[in-house]
């Protein structure tokens, strides 16, 4: 890329900032009024990120440089990177607002999203890094018929890729409105060229040094926010907790499991979408191939769970902190909140809160910090988006040039300029549709899209993957179909749940109140409960019954995929094809 189209390109990225600051700063629109702090802070981040994407344009010019950085990565700049592309906005946010709302219950997600490293650390890490080369479908079907199984992984990763991808554009377009007086189709188009610019002529690199910078000033802030927290309490988190039962509408309930999610077949259903989702995640998953070896992969996934942990407590200390200092503050609250002195309602303490739950620590930052803590993280809650659309939207690229177009289409015979060529195309189209999406999902309740998410790398990734590891028997058909009924059953499920068939789609039922209620056609809201044991079963039942000349090839392959995995050494996926 040319110095004078970078320039270019920043020039075009700074644009839509300054159109956006006439409307908010003359209150012709119902948005915040513009946060000159944030919005200096996170210019300062983008020309940072920008500099960093035209320097890796420079080192990108193979394949591999493009996909996985050239295998340069070190473990613990991985597994930074792993955290950067994690920690979401919706983990910042959203857990620290459900621990606010929820007390003790808020912590389900944190530990459901925690307890699948230790699986991937232990159980797949290495592996994996020694069986794929770009993407996780290089694993899936290193032994098995390349078209049918690239298929099915990239149709899984780019449904997951998809749903997640919308989320975070609605997400950023709400939080950016918000939080930097934009109007929300600036903030999607924002976003969206951002994360194309890093991805189409920075790769990987860029993405990675993206995800490391965003999750330095995450954890930092974090830890700054949480420690002055703290202070407040003597850094005592007893003295903390006691005070937050006092002042919480219900009491020593906050301190309970339960008000969350009450039924505990839902419950196991989340956590196991969460745990195995986060196992099955594309954009996840390709980031054990950015390191030299399996050592430094299983490094990366050791130091990225030490990073994340440590984030998730302080999620909670900020949401329970929050119980307290917020309600000292009147002004985060909404008139109608307010009692006749000025004093925060308790009842109104969690509905009356400006901006709702996801707005605690941006609050929080504000009463610890004043409006110059709140400007940095604002960026920082901006940065977080394009770091984890940026990894996003690589995988999904990824899965349409290597394993669609490179493997499928052209069958192993395109060379690595067309590939990359193919990969910027795709990540032009997926940047384009995400805006479009993310604009024309506006109004709707998306919440859903990372549970579903989540659902389907349970379902259709993660059985595959650990399947195609670990059990000699499995064949091409058994994956394929075994992949495709975990991915349509997620799918079919989170359409006829609750969260899709009554809150989206408005079926409603009347209940003993005679009151019409949302209502779905299944009680369960994941689907993973059921999603996953479907995808085994079809994988064991249709692998075994499977007599084909391809199931002797798949099964026969296995001994000398075993010693790839375990030593690193073997022929590349030779009895795929």
């Amino acid at each position: 890329m040319t110095r004078l189209g970078m320039w270019g390109v920043f020039v075009a990225l700074l644009v839509p900032f300054g159109i956006a600051a006439a409307p908010a700063l003359t209150g012709t629109v119902v948005q915040s009024s513009v946060n000159v702090t944030a919005i200096v802070m996170f210019m300062i981040f983008v020309g940072a990120t920008l500099g960093i994407t035209y320097w890796a344009s420079k080192r990108t010019r193979s394949a591999s440089d493009f996909y996985t950085a050239g295998g340069g990565i070190t473990g613990m700049q991985n597994g930074l990177a792993i955290a950067g592309d994690f920690m979401s906005a919706a983990s910042f946010l959203g857990i620290s607002g459900l621990v606010f709302a929820t007390g003790y219950d808020g912590l389900i997600y944190s530990i459901g999203f925690l307890v699948g490293w230790p699986v991937i650390m232990f159980l797949m890490a290495e592996q994996i890094r020694n069986l794929g080369k770009f993407t996780f479908a290089d694993v899936t079907s290193y032994r098995f018929g390349q078209t049918e199984i690239r298929t099915m992984a990239a149709v899984s990763s780019l449904v997951v890729v998809a749903f997640y991808l919308i989320a975070q554009m609605v997400g950023a377009g709400k939080l950016i409105q918000l939080l930097f007086g934009l109007e929300y189709w600036i903030a999607v188009v924002s976003v969206g060229l951002l994360m194309m610019t890093y991805v189409i002529f920075g790769g990987m690199t860029a993405t990675t040094w993206v995800q490391i910078i965003k999750a330095v000033l995450l954890l930092s802030g974090a830890t700054f926010m949480a420690g002055a927290a703290l202070a407040v309490f003597n850094f005592s988190p007893e003295e903390m907790f006691r005070q937050a039962v006092e002042i919480s509408p219900v009491g020593d309930a906050i301190m309970g499991p339960g008000s969350l999610v009450k039924d505990p077949v839902n419950a196991i259903s989340l956590g196991l979408a969460l745990m195995f989702g986060t196992a099955g995640l594309p954009h996840i998953l390709m980031r054990f191939f950015t390191v030299p070896n399996a050592k430094e992969a299983r490094k990366s996934v050791f130091y990225a769970t030490g990073f994340i942990g440590y984030f998730y407590i302080l999620t909670f200390i900020i949401g329970f902190a929050a119980i307290v200092l917020l309600s000292q503050n009147p002004q985060f609250f909404k008139p109608e909140a307010l009692a006749a002195d000025g004093s925060v309602i308790k009842d109104q303490l969690i509905t009356g809160l400006s901006g709702g739950t996801n707005m605690v620590a941006i609050n929080l930052a504000e009463a610890v910090g004043g409006n110059l803590f709140l400007g940095f993280i604002s960026a920082v809650a901006f940065a977080t988006i394009l770091a984890v659309v940026a990894g996003l939207t690589l995988a999904g690229a990824s899965a349409i040039s290597h394993d669609l177009y490179a493997n499928v289409i052209a069958r192993g015979r395109s060379n690595e300029t067309t590939e990359i060529r193919v990969s910027r195309i795709a990540t032009l189209a997926l940047g384009v549709l995400a805006i479009a999406l993310g604009i024309a999902f506006e109004s709707q309740n998306v919440a859903f899209m990372v549970g579903l998410a989540f659902a389907i790398a349970a379902s259709a990734n993660f059985p595959v993957l650990v399947a195609s590891i670990f059990w000699s028997k499995m064949t091409t058909r058994g994956a394929m179909i075994g992949g495709f009924a975990g991915l349509f059953s997620a799918v079919g499920l989170t359409i006829v749940s609750k969260a899709v068939w009554g809150d989206v789609l408005g079926f409603t039922a009347v209940n003993a109140e005679g009151v019409a209620v949302p209502v779905g056609l299944i009680p369960l809201d994941n689907p993973a409960i059921i999603s996953i044991p479907i995808a085994f079963f079809c994988i064991w039942l249709f692998s075994i019954l499977d007599s084909s000349e391809r199931s002797k090839i798949d099964r026969a392959a296995y001994a000398a995929q075993r010693i790839r995995c375990e030593t690193g050494i073997g022929a590349e996926g030779a009895a795929s094809h």
